[in-house]
C-alpha cells in the first residue's frame, strides 16, 4: 500500500511538471467541482451545522473528499482500495488506515482523545510537559507518542523511519513553507487545521467530524459533537445577563492583545450571556484572530468593563491581582479590578477544543456569581 502511495505521489509530481499549472484555490475557498475523477460517483455532502472552514463530499465506494479553507483537497481512500489515476493535481490521496500521525496542531489532540484514536498519533509537535491533556502526557510518558520537533524544525529522519501517514499542522506552518514542501516531497500529506478560525465555537468543535472521517470513526465523531452541542444549548437557555467582559493579555512590549469581535471567544462570551467589550473590532474576513493595541487605547475602551479575563495561555497563569498590576499600572483603575471581578484562564484553555461547552459554562457561572466548580477560570485576589 505504501508503494502505491509513493507511485501516486510521483505521478502527481510528474503531471505537475508537465502541465506547469498555477496554484490552487485561495483562502476561504472550500467549494470546488465535485467531479474529480471519471471513476468516482458523487453521492452526498457532509452535513455541517456550524463549521465553514472545511467541506466534505462523499463518493460511492466509501471515498471522501475533504476541501479546506486554504484550498487544500484530500481524497480519503478506503482500506484495500486505490486512488483514481485521473485525480486533479491538487487532490492529495490519504490512504486508510491513517497511522503514525505527526500532530502539530495542539487543538486537535483533544478531538483524537474524544474519538478514542490516540493510538493513531505517533509524533507530537509539543514536548510532554507542554501538554495539558492528561491522555497525551501519559502516552508520551509511556513512549507511545514521540516528540518529533516543532512545526519549524521536524525530525524528518524519525518521522520517515516509522512511516508517517499524515502531518496535521496549524497555520504557523505557513511561516516556514519550506517545511510543508519538504514533508510533501517525502510523500507525507500535510493537512492544515483551521478549526480555531471558526467564528462559532461549535464550528470549531465540529472539526471532529473531519478527523472522524479520516480515521474511520464518523459515528464516534457525531456522538462527540452532538454531546457538546447539547451542552451549548442548555447554556444558551440559561443565558441573558448582558454584562460586559474584556478578554486580553499583556505582551512583552506592554501592549494589550485582544480578540477580534468576530473571533470564537467573544462569541463564547455572548453565548454565556455576556457582552464582549469591543463591539466592532477588526474585519470579519481577516486571517488573524487577535489585535494588539497600545495600553492607553485599551484602557479607554475597556476600563468600564464589568469583568476582565486575563488570557494566561501565552505567558502563564497569574497568582494575584498584584501580579497583574506588574504588567501595567493602568489596570488598577479598571472598574472590574476595583469591584473584584478579575479572572484568569488556566493554561490548558486552547488545548481543550472538545470542552467549549464547559468553558462557556464557566463564563456563565462567573457572570452569575456561581463560581463553584469552575474548570477553566479562576478569580484573582
Amino acid at each position: 500500500m505504501r508503494q502505491k502511495r509513493i507511485t501516486a505521489f510521483f505521478c502527481a509530481l510528474l503531471l505537475l511538471m508537465l502541465t506547469a499549472c498555477g496554484a490552487g484555490a485561495g483562502k476561504g475557498e472550500t467549494e470546488k467541482s465535485t467531479n474529480i475523477s471519471d471513476s468516482l460517483t458523487w453521492k452526498s455532502a457532509m452535513e455541517l451545522q456550524y463549521a465553514d472552514k472545511f467541506a466534505v463530499d462523499y463518493y460511492e465506494g466509501g471515498y471522501g473528499l475533504i476541501s479546506l479553507q486554504d484550498g487544500g483537497r484530500f481524497l480519503v481512500v478506503p482500506e484495500g482500495k486505490e486512488a483514481p489515476e485521473d485525480l486533479p493535481e491538487d487532490v492529495v490521496p490519504v490512504f486508510q488506515p491513517v497511522e503514525n500521525i505527526y500532530l502539530v496542531a495542539s487543538a486537535v489532540m483533544d478531538m483524537f482523545v474524544s474519538l478514542d484514536a490516540l493510538d493513531t498519533v505517533r509524533f507530537s509537535g509539543l514536548k510532554q510537559d507542554s501538554w495539558y491533556i492528561e491522555e497525551a502526557k501519559a502516552a508520551m510518558e509511556a513512549g507511545d507518542i514521540l516528540y518529533a520537533g516543532q512545526y519549524a524544525a521536524p525530525d524528518y529522519e524519525q518521522i520517515l523511519a516509522e512511516g508517517c501517514d499524515l502531518a496535521v499542522e496549524n497555520t504557523m506552518i505557513y511561516h516556514t513553507p519550506e517545511v510543508k514542501e519538504q514533508l510533501e516531497k517525502f510523500n507525507i500529506p500535510v493537512l492544515v487545521d483551521y478549526s480555531s478560525y471558526e467564528v462559532n465555537p461549535l464550528g470549531r468543535t465540529e472539526w471532529v467530524k473531519l478527523y472522524g472521517l479520516l480515521l474511520g470513526k464518523e459515528e464516534e465523531a457525531k456522538e462527540a459533537f452532538d454531546s457538546e452541542a447539547a451542552a451549548f444549548s442548555s447554556i444558551q437557555e440559561a443565558a441573558g445577563e448582558g454584562q460586559t467582559v474584556a478578554f486580553f493579555y499583556i505582551t512583552a512590549n506592554g501592549e494589550a492583545n485582544v480578540r477580534r469581535t468576530s473571533d470564537y471567544l467573544p462569541k463564547m462570551i455572548e453565548m454565556a450571556g455576556g457582552t464582549y467589550v469591543f463591539e466592532e473590532l477588526g474585519e470579519d474576513d481577516t486571517v488573524s484572530s487577535t489585535i494588539t493595541m497600545q495600553m492607553e487605547e485599551f484602557y479607554a475602551a475597556a476600563k468600564d468593563a464589568d469583568y476582565i479575563i486575563y488570557n494566561s495561555t501565552i505567558d502563564g497563569e497569574l497568582s494575584s491581582v498584584e501580579e497583574l498590576f506588574g504588567k501595567s499600572p493602568l489596570l488598577e483603575n479598571f472598574k472590574a479590578v476595583q469591584e473584584g471581578r478579575v479572572y484568569c484562564t488556566t493554561k490548558n484553555l486552547y488545548q481543550s477544543s472538545m470542552e467549549l461547552g464547559t468553558m462557556i459554562s464557566d463564563i456563565h457561572k462567573m457572570l452569575t456569581g456561581e463560581e463553584e466548580g469552575l474548570t477553566y477560570l479562576y478569580r484573582l485576589e
